[in-house]
């Protein structure tokens, strides 16, 4: 068994999704597992994605805006950047389909043959 709860990070690369970036965002803060780092890379939106996500960052969100090479080159920055022990993605037009998702992802990984 874990000796402690793990931190998770979410990656969500984003790039012009005004329509659906408030959606994800709101998926993510309902769940009910709570030691989560939000790591979002913007491929410098054009759109109101931006103002979206800054209305919306709270402490544990953080928003990197930069032009990319595309969604790989986005993931993989964010990739460097998270500090969790699980790392997950949650695509700009994705959402979570109930409140206790990351929970449950946690409890499996309390075993500790888990890599």
């Amino acid at each position: 068994m874990c000796e402690s709860t793990p931190k998770i990070s979410i990656i969500t690369a984003v790039r012009n999704r005004d329509d659906t970036i408030r959606e994800a965002v709101q998926s993510l803060r309902m769940q009910t597992f709570t030691d989560v780092e939000h790591v979002v890379i913007d491929g410098a939106s054009t759109d109101d994605t931006l103002s979206i996500l800054k209305e919306m960052q709270t402490e544990n969100m953080r928003v990197f805006s930069s032009p990319d090479a595309g969604i790989y080159d986005a993931l993989n920055k964010g990739l460097r950047l998270v500090k969790g022990d699980i790392v997950g993605l949650l695509h700009s037009d994705d959402f979570y389909a109930h409140d206790n998702v990351l929970r449950a992802v946690a409890a499996c990984f309390e075993d500790d043959n888990i890599d």
